[in-house]
């Protein structure tokens, strides 16, 4: 499984949902995620994790910041 070089999660107040960008050298993969808003930082990291590696990419959680 690849690494990926970063990602964020950040909450989109037009569509009302959580997004998480995942940035592989220069590719970028975008996923929208229907978590609450108020859901713990832990949880939308665990989510960020878990999008990278449906998409094929490891990522560490720790390094993910999470943007309300």
């Amino acid at each position: 499984m690849s690494k990926a070089a970063e990602a964020k999660v950040h909450w989109s107040p037009d569509k009302k949902k959580w997004q998480v960008v995942i940035q592989v050298g220069e590719e970028v993969i975008k996923r929208w995620a229907d978590a609450p808003q108020e859901s713990a930082d832990e949880a939308l990291r665990a989510l960020a994790v878990q999008t990278a590696k449906d998409e094929g990419y490891d990522l560490e959680a720790a390094r993910i910041p999470v943007e309300r």
